[in-house]
């Protein structure tokens, strides 16, 4: 038998072992694009919002007049609706139809942007919000299931580096686009961009992506939605209000936190009795599945500190304007852009544990250095570090993503993504609340000897945050050398030690991936435990 008969048999073989359609791999890569594209708008949506609050506190006709209670709603509105549906959402694409999930919810999200440009009162604004993150709770996770189910098993690490690579970059994308934006137009435009990118995805999905779901799919459990989305929406809500008086010991943080945690563990105890269960408990007995969840959690934790951190300290603290402070942060996003896709090529020679250890340790040490960062540092140190810690994203996210993924079956592709997709969440609210909290505690404790010369009735102000501080010193116009440099010292102080905890939150993820995760890439659904 000559050489070419050896190849011709071997393609024969490979042919005939193929799970995916010959068509739908051929077009494998544009339905990816199309996916990334919904990744993006989604997830690029949870950061443009806070460049835009400032404008839209503004008095009629610039901005809506928003209430600092009603700019914290409308953030908040958006993430529990969001949040609260994930597992559902993942549950129902993989029971009914994955494609016609994401164009429903793709559908309603476009639908919730228009209506928020739109918007004509901070209240409407709230309420389409919430729109929003309806129709993005069941975009993300059909995502994921659907490149799942269009690449062949050798080619989806590859593909999923890349669409991880896109769920990081997008955090740093958002505050430059909101900073475009309102450069040259009116504060709807932050949502009205989502339109032609929500028109292409219905168009390029409905005409390229192929249909799928479970095959033993099962009817829906209503008792676990209801538990899932009770719960998810006190705890997310009590880690918010937590956050945003800096006080998780009130009522208002921990009686819904603690429910919320109450709700869960029912969830879980019906989901193991369940016949038909949306969350698969034992999922979490796979010593690998698990980790690289909490993995993510921890990475995107300390993503949202060094961004929260980052955009107070370039705009309060070096005067930077809103477009500047994301450009500056771009580095965070181009490392990700550039690394994700190629993180696997790290895993071939390093291996899961090593290479996802390795990108926490970057992530750590990004944070440690954030102790360098003054009043007059040269900002190229903020874009080192910035780098340091996209790096450290790009390998850590796709090889625990595909971890997860390849732990489970395709059938169970959709619930696998929102379980990933869930703790990428909490791991952002938990990041902009816990570091937040850190970060205004510290802040108040350095600035209040400061603030003894104001008049009683605006230390309480002054005294809440750096953006207080300046706006009372702006008010009284005051000398920067009485209130103003002592405020942004005080600043830094506290975003010294808001880095040191999220340093210590990386270096816990560092333990974890050397503790729990493989040497090399398991096979699929090993179930080491």
């Amino acid at each position: 038998m000559t050489r070419g008969d050896h190849h011709g048999i071997a393609a024969h073989l490979a042919h005939a072992t193929r799970r995916v359609p010959a068509a739908v791999h051929q077009r494998r890569w544009a339905i990816h694009t199309i996916m990334v594209f919904s990744l993006l708008v989604v997830m690029v949506d949870n950061s443009i919002l806070n460049v835009a609050l400032k404008t839209i506190a503004t008095p009629k006709p610039v901005g809506l007049g928003a209430s600092q209670s009603q700019l914290e709603w409308a953030v908040t509105a958006y993430t529990l609706v969001f949040v609260s549906l994930l597992f559902t959402a993942g549950s129902l694409s993989d029971r009914l139809s994955r494609k016609k999930v994401l164009l429903f919810g793709m559908s309603v999200f476009g639908t919730g942007s228009l209506l928020c440009s739109l918007a004509d009162s901070p209240a409407e604004l709230i309420a389409y919000r919430a729109v929003m993150g309806f129709g993005g709770a069941f975009v993300l996770p059909a995502t994921l299931a659907i490149i799942m189910n269009v690449f062949e098993r050798e080619e989806q690490p590859k593909a999923i580096g890349a669409w991880s690579g896109a769920a990081g970059m997008a955090l740093a994308l958002g505050p430059v686009t909101g900073g475009l934006l309102l450069a040259h137009f009116w504060w709807g435009s932050v949502f009205l961009v989502n339109i032609p990118i929500v028109a292409v995805v219905l168009v390029g999905t409905a005409y390229l992506v192929p249909d799928s779901r479970g095959p033993k799919p099962g009817r829906l459990d209503p008792l676990g939605v209801l538990l899932s989305m009770a719960g998810l929406v006190l705890l997310v809500y009590g880690i918010i209000r937590g956050g945003e008086g800096a006080d998780f010991g009130a009522a208002e943080s921990w009686a819904p936190i603690l429910a919320g945690l109450a709700l869960v563990a029912l969830f879980v105890l019906d989901q193991k009795r369940s016949t038909h269960p949306m969350l698969t408990v034992s999922w979490f007995r796979n010593r690998y599945f698990s980790a690289s969840v909490v993995i993510i959690g921890l990475a995107f934790f300390a993503l949202m500190g060094v961004t929260f951190v980052s955009a107070f300290y370039l705009q309060s603290v070096r005067d930077y304007s809103p477009l500047q402070a994301g450009l500056l942060l771009l580095p965070l996003a181009l490392a990700q852009m550039i690394l994700a896709p190629r993180a696997q090529l790290v895993v071939g020679r390093l291996g899961v544990k090593s290479t996802v250890g390795l990108g926490m340790a970057f992530i750590s040490i990004a944070f440690v250095g954030f102790l360098l960062l003054g009043r007059t540092t040269g900002i190229w140190v903020l874009e080192v570090i910035a780098f340091a810690q996209g790096t450290g994203m790009a390998l850590v996210q796709p090889p625990a993503s595909v971890v997860i993924m390849t732990s489970l079956s395709h059938e169970e592709a959709g619930s696998g993504s929102a379980v990933s997709n869930t703790f990428r969440q909490m791991g952002i609210s938990l990041g902009v609340a816990v570091l937040g909290a850190l970060l205004s505690t510290t802040y108040r404790s350095s600035v209040q000897a400061d603030l003894t010369s104001l008049p009683p009735a605006l230390r309480s102000t002054a005294g809440e945050s750096i953006e207080g501080t300046l706006g009372v010193a702006a008010k009284l116009g005051l000398r920067a050398s009485e209130i103003v440099d002592p405020a942004k010292d005080a600043f830094i102080h506290a975003m010294h030690i808001a880095a040191l905890g999220a340093a210590t939150a990386s270096a816990l993820g560092l333990v974890v991936a050397l503790a729990f995760l493989p040497g090399k890439s398991p096979a699929p659904h090993e179930q080491e435990r």
